[in-house]
């Protein structure tokens, strides 16, 4: 069976862009609109990279061979 995947055609300046909008929109102060657009964005990248390439805030974690 041949998995489906989307593909968005952007760049990280805009995808960055928007999280932020979003994220300001919704949060009640500067803090925690960066903490919601940051967790947004890692969310994102983890969905869009291979098991076990990103970990928490991008750092690598030798053995790991799956993200939590």
């Amino acid at each position: 069976m041949e998995k489906s995947t989307k593909k968005l055609d952007t760049t990280l300046g805009e995808l960055i862009a928007a999280a932020s909008e979003v994220a300001f929109e919704y949060s009640d102060n500067d803090r925690d609109a960066y903490k919601l657009a940051q967790a947004a964005l890692i969310e994102i990248l983890r969905k869009a990279s291979h098991a076990g390439s990103l970990d928490d805030f991008g750092e690598s974690a030798p053995g790991k061979s799956y993200l939590h």
